[in-house]
């Protein structure tokens, strides 16, 4: 499209060019998007957002499978979304960044629950 067709001003191009994401940026932000896509995980996190958790009490709060809830929290660690620390043979999951509650609270007001 030439310059000439849009309807915009260069100001507002130049903000839209410069700010729209891509490459690493992109990727990222459609890898953290995606924990959201599934209700277990949100769920999980949701659960996280309260309290440090085990996989049992994960599992039986939530009424999910042990073996769904640590392959979740396996991958919620692999994208630095959860952390965890042992206490003897237990090992405890929380929240790595507030910021993951703040997205989950954030959506629940835009549908105005």
């Amino acid at each position: 499209m030439s310059a000439e067709t849009l309807l915009l001003d260069k100001r507002t191009q130049s903000l839209v060019e410069n700010y729209v994401p891509d490459g690493e940026v992109l990727d990222g932000l459609v890898c953290f998007f995606s924990v959201f896509a599934d209700s277990t995980r949100v769920r999980i996190l949701s659960a996280l957002a309260i309290s440090e958790l085990c996989v049992t009490d994960i599992s039986r709060v939530l009424d999910i499978n042990q073996t769904t809830v640590s392959h979740q929290l396996r991958y919620l660690k692999n994208l630095g979304i959860v952390t965890c620390s042992r206490l003897g043979k237990v090992i405890f999951y929380s929240l790595k960044n507030e910021i993951v509650n703040d997205v989950l609270l954030k959506g629940v007001e835009f549908l105005g629950y």
